[in-house]
């Protein structure tokens, strides 16, 4: 959308922000621009003011080769400038006896040429001796004002024009004068601030590409660059870089307004940033030449390095004692327990890692305050309010404007910058209001209203001083306040790692400890009980044999179960201490086992043939050789063959198969049966102590497979089972084979 495309209705200077000013498609009139095709040099554009300059029509240059222009000689020139990329070197051009001096650049697929008049300038002398004294002046200034100031008096005293002003941006674009030399009839404009949309954001973007800007002539005519759509690309041509660009309708009414009759602008670059302007105006017409335009480019670029300098010595000395500071604090952390204590409450306070009115730590739901701050119940708000934004670092100079409640508190905390460590772990430094009269240039609010007359937006007629009162804001937080606090962060971070770790080990200990003992316990406990129940077991044997046929028919089943459950006693304490021994022996007596062999004296020991008549078992031949502790391997096959024959016995054909099996580069071993399988929910847990699924359907202590998986585990191995309710189990494992 352009200016002049903007109805009544669209009284809004988003309006003028979205001007696509880099493609205008005019040109100031102290030129002339040509585009043409760089792989052909045929001409494809050119303004309109080409017989002005040239002595030569649209229709005889559009289409013709770049040489009818320049001559053979002067493009073969161009031709090796261009081959060794030089475009930035302007060249003496000589067209129909007139002198001019032609910039080159790319733009797109175009070739851009503009050509200005020039009858030669200054020596070269000339602009060494201007730069020496540009440097000298600046090395010279002791801080930023004294540097600012510098700036503008040589800058008048270079340039001639009526005014030279320092113009800084603040955070959100807004414009203040901090440096002026001018004519003595000329009225101040020191101290005055300017709203961001005086300079909108895409022309703060272009000085970024074209760093100098001049207007020569507020009243001059545009000039149309003919056609308007490049025949390269079908869309308007980029004129970003040229120095010929015309200006915005709204930008000379401005001008005109501040009784400005030409200017020369001049971006401050500082870390890749504009910091702001280097603004001359003059009350009449005024043109710089190209070298002069290179002057004040090559003045930006020193006062934007020192600027650079001075800002920098500033923050590493402020930077210098924050981080002794900090690791100050470090040290408080790692000899007090309590981080919170550490940080709020030692020799150094973490309020005085840069300035600040005030601070509060919240961890774990507890808060510790420092120096001036909100109320608890006020901080547990703006806690709340503050999660819901996810980065890790939260700050503002205008906390009511982003949280209305905060003005209850701005006299203490109208700037907030917020670190979050982790969750439910945040510090907070707060700023106080800064109550400012700030003198604007004209009224902020009266931006622009709609010219009836030019059918678009025009901008405020009155630059009077207007002053207005500010409040709920803050001192700016610098650049190093985020990166101290950040530093920080990872410090508590760490800090209470380590602390953690401490808590954890010493927790581990206590466990490792309160396990010992309970092993201990159990051990005894079981070895105790043996006696009692084994004299049980001889009593109930001789009750049995001289008086069971004085018992009734009751009293016999009654002795029965009593011999039976004393029996699932003893089993379940040689259980117990089996796995106790397990975890008392840290040692193996390691062995090459005949595996067959193994498996067969356990078949013998859980009496298949007499007690599971019906079970098949089959065992796969040339089994390979194990290596571990044969009393715990015989233990391990035992208690896996007693578990399938035992589970598949009430099958019509109960089966069993053992055998070896290669899964992911082991060699496994396996015990497959055909009987009740293993309910899903208990697949992770049958391997625990005293974990049965079966009840009391069949007999069993429920350590059994506790003890096996101990017994691999400490042969190195691994234990799994596949399952499917109904249909049997297959039981895997396997040993560490460097044994």
């Amino acid at each position: 959308m352009t200016l002049s495309s903007v109805q009544p209705g669209e009284l809004n200077l988003d309006n003028c922000a979205r001007e696509p000013i880099h493609i205008i498609g005019k040109t100031q009139a102290h030129g002339v621009l040509v585009a043409c095709d760089p792989q052909t040099l045929k001409i494809t554009q050119m303004g309109e003011n080409v017989a002005e300059y040239f002595g030569l029509t649209f229709e005889e240059l559009f289409g013709n080769d770049l040489s009818y222009l320049l001559g053979e000689e002067q493009v073969k020139q161009l031709v090796e400038m261009l081959s060794f990329n030089e475009t930035a070197i302007p060249q003496d051009i000589l067209i129909n006896d007139k002198n001019f001096l032609m910039q080159v650049h790319h733009s797109g697929p175009n070739l851009v040429l503009d050509f200005e008049p020039y009858q030669g300038g200054q020596s070269s002398n000339f602009f060494q001796k201007q730069l020496t004294q540009i440097l000298n002046q600046f090395q010279a200034a002791k801080s930023v004002d004294q540097l600012c100031k510098a700036a503008t008096i040589l800058s008048k005293k270079m340039f001639g024009y009526n005014r030279v002003m320092i113009y800084e941006f603040d955070e959100e674009w807004n414009g203040k004068v901090i440096a002026e030399s001018r004519e003595e009839e000329m009225g101040s404009w020191l101290g005055l601030h300017y709203p961001a949309t005086d300079i909108p954001a895409q022309s703060r973007q272009l000085f970024l590409k074209h760093r100098v800007r001049i207007i020569t002539d507020v009243n001059y005519t545009p000039v149309p660059i003919i056609p308007e759509l490049s025949p390269l690309t079908k869309e308007p041509l980029d004129i970003s870089r040229s120095g010929l660009r015309a200006v915005s309708p709204i930008h000379i009414e401005y001008l005109k307004n501040m009784g400005v009759g030409a200017s020369l602008t001049a971006a401050i670059i500082v870390k890749g940033k504009l910091w702001g302007l280097i603004a001359c105006h003059h009350s009449t017409a005024k043109h710089l030449d190209f070298y002069q335009r290179e002057s004040c480019r090559f003045l930006a670029q020193m006062f934007s390095t020192e600027l650079s300098l001075q800002e920098n010595s500033a923050l590493i000395s402020q930077g210098k004692l924050s981080e002794s500071i900090r690791k100050q604090l470090v040290v408080q952390m790692n000899n007090e327990n309590d981080v919170v204590t550490a940080l709020s409450k030692g020799n150094v306070k973490f309020t005085q890692l840069f300035p600040c009115g005030g601070g509060a730590i919240f961890i774990k739901d507890r808060w510790a305050l420092n120096g001036n701050t909100p109320e608890k119940t006020q901080l547990e708000r703006l806690l709340n309010f503050i999660k819901e934004h996810p980065k890790s670092l939260f700050l503002t100079r205008n906390l009511s404007a982003v949280f209305p409640e905060a003005k209850a508190y701005k006299e203490t905390a109208s700037g907030v910058l917020c670190l979050k460590i982790a969750d439910y772990k945040y510090i907070f430094w707060f700023k106080p209001e800064e109550i400012q009269e700030v003198n604007w240039g004209g009224n902020p609010k009266d931006k622009a209203f709609y010219n009836e007359k030019e059918q678009r937006l025009s901008p405020r007629q009155s630059f009077e001083k207007w002053s207005e009162k500010l409040t709920g804001i803050s001192e700016a937080w610098q650049e190093t306040d985020k990166e101290i606090a950040r530093a920080l962060r990872e410090n508590i971070s760490y800090v209470m790692l380590a602390q953690q770790q401490e808590e954890i080990e010493a927790l581990n200990f206590k466990l490792i400890e309160a396990n010992k003992e309970l092993k201990i316990f159990s051990y005894g406990l079981s070895h105790d009980l043996r006696a009692p129940v084994r004299g049980m077991e001889g009593i109930l044997e001789i009750l049995d044999e001289d008086h069971r046929t004085e018992l009734s028919e009751e009293g016999q089943k009654l002795l029965q179960m009593s011999r039976d459950l004393n029996e699932k006693m003893n089993n379940l304490i040689d259980n117990i201490l089996e796995y106790s021994r397990l975890n008392h022996s840290d040692s193996l007596e390691v062995k090459s086992i005949d595996t067959s062999e193994v498996i067969e004296e356990a078949l013998k020991f859980v009496n298949v043939q007499g007690s599971y008549p019906k079970t098949t078992v089959k065992i796969q031949s040339q089994l390979p050789e194990m290596r571990g502790e044969r009393r715990m391997l015989f233990q391990l096959w035992s208690n896996l063959l007693n578990n399938a024959i035992k589970y598949s016995s009430e099958e019509e054909n109960p089966l069993v198969e053992v055998g070896t099996e290669k899964i992911k580069g082991h060699l496994v071993f396996y015990v497959r049966d055909n009987g009740i399988g293993v309910p899903p929910k208990l697949k992770e847990k049958i391997f625990e102590t005293f974990k049965r699924g079966v009840g009391s359907r069949f007999k069993g202590t429920g350590i059994g497979l506790a003890i096996v998986k101990r017994i691999i585990e400490k042969h190195g191995g691994e234990v799994w089972v596949q399952s499917e309710e109904g249909k049997g189990s297959i039981f895997y494992f396997y040993l560490d084979p460097k044994l």
